[in-house]
Formats: C-alpha cells, sequence, structure tokens
C-alpha cells in the first residue's frame, strides 16, 4: 500500500531497545513537528477551505499523539529531553522544486508530507512487529494505521489540487528519491534514522 521501495531492515528495532528514552523523544518531537507542518500548510493555504479543514484536524491529532508519547514517558520515569534535527526529512526537503509554479509547489508541499507519513507507517509496523516490550509493540500498532491515513489524506489532497502537475509522475520520483536516501539511514535510535 505504501509503496516504498527500500523497506526498513528489522535489525533497527535491536537499535532502538537500546535507548528507550531516544525514540520515545524523537518520536514524540515527530509528532510536533507534524502539527506544525499542518499549521504551515493551514498560513500557507488559506484560500483552500478544505486545506485548512483537513490540517486543522491533523494538527489537533498529532498533538494529540504527542500527548499520548509524552505520558508514556513520564510512565517510564523518563523526561521528554531536547529536540534533535532530523536528517532524514532535511535530505527529503532538498528534493523539493523550488521557484515552480503554485501547483507545482503545492503537490510538493503535501508530498513531502505523505512520505514522512508513509516512512513513519512502515516503522511503527516494524516496531510493532519486533520489539520486545509489549507496550510499546501495541502503542505502534495503533499509531501505524493513523500514520496510513495520513498518508492516504496527503496523497489525495495533492491528485485534487494539483491542476496541471503530473502528480503520479512526481509521487514516483519522491519514491525513488526517497529509497536512495534511505540507504544512510537505518543505523539510528529515531523514528527515521
Amino acid at each position: 500500500m505504501l509503496g516504498l521501495k527500500l523497506p526498513t531492515d528489522p535489525r533497527w528495532v535491536n537499535i532502538v531497545e537500546k535507548n528507550i528514552s531516544d525514540i520515545l523523544t524523537d518520536h514524540a518531537y515527530c509528532e510536533q513537528k507534524a502539527a506544525s507542518y499542518a499549521i504551515s500548510l493551514i498560513t500557507k493555504y488559506p484560500d483552500i477551505p478544505e486545506i485548512v479543514e483537513q490540517m486543522t484536524a491533523l494538527a489537533q491529532e498529532e498533538l494529540e499523539h504527542f500527548q499520548m508519547v509524552h505520558a508514556i514517558i513520564i510512565k517510564r520515569g523518563l523526561c521528554l529531553g531536547r529536540e534533535s534535527k532530523d536528517p532524514y526529512v532535511h535530505d527529503l526537503m532538498k528534493f523539493i522544486k523550488r521557484g515552480g509554479n503554485d501547483a507545482m509547489v503545492l503537490v510538493d508541499r503535501l508530498l513531502i508530507a505523505a512520505m514522512i507519513e508513509a516512512r513513519s507507517c512502515e516503522r511503527f509496523r516494524v516496531l510493532s512487529e519486533n520489539i520486545n516490550d509489549k507496550e510499546l509493540a501495541s502503542f505502534y500498532r495503533d499509531l501505524m494505521a493513523s500514520e496510513a491515513k495520513h498518508y492516504t489524506l496527503f496523497l489525495k489532497l495533492a491528485r485534487k489540487y494539483g491542476k496541471g502537475v503530473d502528480v503520479e509522475k512526481r509521487w514516483k520520483e519522491f519514491l525513488a528519491k526517497e529509497a536512495e536516501i534511505m540507504k544512510e539511514y537505518g543505523k539510528k535510535v529515531t523514528v527515521h534514522g
């Protein structure tokens, strides 16, 4: 369903299990950044009511996910920790076309969000199926469905509002680029690392 070209090696979970605190902190900030990105789309596209409505709901849901992750952190006697950069997202952002027409810029913004949600969904599936911590396995199984829903929402919006843009071709380009980028990842205790 996700169309990702390079699956995560399940051994990535072995790295994660060595420092649960770090993956939880990184995950919390991923949710916060997703909420912020949804809000930025509202700011950039206030003239498209569907984007405003969908991104408002998405931002709220992402903040609820942040709260859920934070609750797990507190329950385990940990603290949130500091935000760290997300090189994966930084590398993907380089692929966005600059200076294109408005529809192309919108499509790229929506497709990058779809790509991040797709990879998050895939990572949550890998965690849910391979982590020894039963509470986290269940938690990530539940979140996996939300990420899949977000992924499809961004693709739907790109297809709907990408007038004059070959969205399917651009999506295939994103998938190929993301696979190339992912060759460098899978070795860190981060959601995308």
